[in-house]
């Protein structure tokens, strides 16, 4: 009798976790790790196209390469942002900023996980040890 109700308790704990992990917040399954980008660096200029939010699970903004495509730019999580000096409101919409980091493995996604940012002289290494 007590193994029949231990499995029945197994099973409820079981079914109530599978339902909170379908009801998690989005962002924290949209949560970017290194897997899907390439392993060779990547460089990118252009000019800011939206400012760099610290919303979310890392901080992103967008800029523009010369080539007129828009590119979607993935920083690391919003304190580790802050911390390199790298805050909502510091670069105008319109700075030429070039970025470091890996292209996206998908060629049709315009996506950099982005160690380092630059603006005029200041660098914001938001992943020192990459």
């Amino acid at each position: 009798m007590q193994k029949q109700s231990s499995r029945r308790g197994l099973g409820t704990l079981a079914g109530a976790l599978a339902v909170g992990l379908l009801l998690s917040p989005l962002p924290a399954i949209a949560h970017h790790g290194w897997g899907g980008y390439l392993d060779q660096d990547f460089e990118l200029s252009g000019t800011l196209e939206t400012p760099v939010s610290v919303a979310g699970p890392h901080a992103t903004t967008k800029i523009r390469a010369a080539d007129g495509k828009v590119w979607n730019i993935v920083l690391a999580p919003p304190n580790r942002t802050q911390q390199a000096g790298l805050k909502e409101g510091i670069i105008p919409i319109g700075a030429k900023v070039t970025v470091q980091g890996h292209r996206h493995r998908d060629a049709n996604v315009l996506e950099v996980k982005t160690a380092r940012l630059t603006w005029g002289n200041r660098v914001f290494n938001v992943y020192p040890d990459r």
